[in-house]
């Protein structure tokens, strides 16, 4: 692993198997305009916010309470920063018991300081990873982009 990477981590009170039904529900924890399965390996889904950035996903791997690793096929931003950045790049979260619960290592293998989305990408991710999507394990509702229809908050069973 670059120690470049983007990685985010946290420690939260909750299973592996809980963390990991949140992780792959993206749509309640990053954006709720996600289209496509979510859940098995070789699954493809689309991500999109507003005109500003879209991408294409597929889950590289699911290994259950333990496991998650999406590979960026496409992507594409409108504003300024080169829409290849994100391409070939994987979105990884790792799971370990602790003995309290579970701590949750995010990285974002590839977005490194010397792209130019860098600094925006990073602050969204560490608001998604330990904001919204810690959000969705500890009460069942994770804050993602929204489409301007509520969704119904996700009950995830301890």
């Amino acid at each position: 692993m670059s120690t470049e990477d983007f990685t985010e981590t946290f420690t939260i009170d909750r299973e592996p198997p809980l963390v990991y039904a949140a992780i792959t529900d993206p749509h309640a924890w990053w954006s709720s305009e996600i289209e496509g399965p979510t859940v098995h390996e070789g699954d493809e889904f689309a991500y999109h916010y507003e005109d500003l950035h879209r991408c294409r996903i597929r889950v590289e791997e699911a290994v259950p309470a333990r496991r998650v690793a999406w590979r960026v096929l496409e992507n594409y931003f409108s504003a300024g920063a080169d829409p290849q950045e994100w391409v070939d790049t994987t979105i990884e979260f790792d799971l370990t018991p602790t003995p309290t619960g579970t701590e949750v290592r995010f990285t974002h293998r590839g977005l490194v300081p010397r792209y130019e989305c860098y600094e925006d990408c990073s602050t969204s991710w560490r608001f998604y990873v330990t904001d919204s999507l810690r959000g969705l394990i500890e009460t069942g509702t994770g804050k993602p982009n929204a489409t301007g229809v509520p969704r119904a908050p996700v009950e995830l069973r301890r």
